[in-house]
């Protein structure tokens, strides 16, 4: 349990951070006086000012948020412009985009990081033999006791030479019983499992196969560094795309909103990354940042999707829009924002009690 809240704080920490950072540098860069950096909503747990700046964290650690001069956001604190060229309001269309839309490529930006990095030191992962990599907690896998690094020898007394023999022996068995047999340092072990059916839409058809809950153990291929760039660039594009796609399918009705993971879902698979070892833990991170940055460029309010369509619309009726109903839309995004994360957070705890 404490191992899983460490995991997770530093997960939601770091993103937050980078995200509020991009903001944060590119406010100085473009001249806005920042006001407060937070980590978290308020109220306040801790705070110091130093400078013009005020550094805080607050109670709520559902996200953080940069405090500018002459602008409404997160904070939800009312302000009177003044025409200051410190002010956010005076700045033109572009570098009021490019501070808004600054968090948002760090998060993007540190998915790519990571994944340079992981790809340069360790490889690009291709999977061969049918060895454990990793055992998803609650999983019929789990249940019968299989772990990382064995090797998985037979279904039903048919020989598994390779991660496709394995797969092909799983996928087309929803709810039968089939028998597994696996080798753990030189000892044979064998039991029956059931695997739970699993299903995802792609365009218009829906693709289900069963599945026992564990996923292969890589072998690593050494490459150089541009190699290593450009497969930080295109994972991240995966995840990217794989992201709208998942927000497509909640919008159009393909996928159930009991199928996001909130909060304790994040909290739960941050330590069971870092359990199954720390490359998976990063990538996590990697795959988190990503994700929640592209959550965060949806046009909604309070988000900075939201934050863009009010530079927008003010930059064709050429007139900034009220204060007062800026700050009332932020509030009702706000709102709103924080019903669908109890919702979700009520399902992960569903999840978590009765299994996937």
């Amino acid at each position: 349990m404490i191992i899983t809240l460490i995991a997770f704080i530093v997960v939601l920490g770091v993103i937050i951070f980078v995200h509020e950072l991009g903001h944060f540098l590119a406010a100085k860069l473009t001249g806005v006086r920042v006001e407060t950096f937070s980590l978290g909503f308020p109220p306040q747990m801790v705070s110091k000012k130093v400078g013009e700046t005020e550094y805080a964290i607050g109670w709520i650690p559902l996200g953080g948020y940069v405090k500018m001069s002459g602008m409404v956001d997160e904070s939800l604190a009312d302000q009177p412009l003044t025409g200051a060229p410190w002010e956010f309001m005076s700045k033109n269309f572009f570098q009021k985009v490019f501070v808004i839309s600054a968090g948002v490529l760090m998060n993007f930006l540190l998915g790519v990081l990571v994944y340079f990095l992981l790809t340069w030191r360790i490889g690009i992962g291709e999977v061969g033999q049918p060895v454990v990599g990793y055992v998803a907690e609650g999983y019929p896998a789990a249940e019968i006791g299989l772990q990382v690094g064995d090797r998985i020898i037979a279904i039903d007394g048919d020989s598994i030479a390779v991660w496709q023999d394995l797969t092909e022996a799983i996928h087309p068995r929803t709810g039968d019983t089939l028998t597994v047999t696996w080798l753990r340092e030189g000892k044979v072990f064998s039991a029956e499992v059931v695997p739970v059916g699993y299903e995802y839409t792609r365009g218009d058809s829906t693709i289900s196969f069963g599945r026992i809950g564990i996923n292969p153990l890589p072998e690593f291929r050494k490459v150089g560094v541009i190699k290593a760039l450009s497969n930080g660039f295109e994972l991240t594009g995966y995840i990217i795309i794989e992201s709208l796609k998942v927000v497509k399918m909640l919008i159009v009705g393909q996928a159930k909103i009991n199928e996001v993971a909130g909060p304790v879902g994040i909290a739960q698979l941050s330590g069971q990354t870092l359990r199954s070892g720390i490359v998976d833990y990063i990538s996590l991170i990697a795959q988190v940042s990503i994700s929640i940055g592209l959550l965060n460029i949806l046009p909604f309010p309070v988000l900075d999707g939201g934050h863009l369509i009010f530079i927008g619309v003010e930059a064709i009726i050429r007139r900034p829009i009220s204060s007062k109903i800026k700050l009332s839309i932020q509030k009702i995004g706000m709102a709103l924002i924080l019903a669908f994360v109890l919702l979700v957070t009520y399902n992960d705890i569903m999840r978590i009690i009765f299994g996937p």
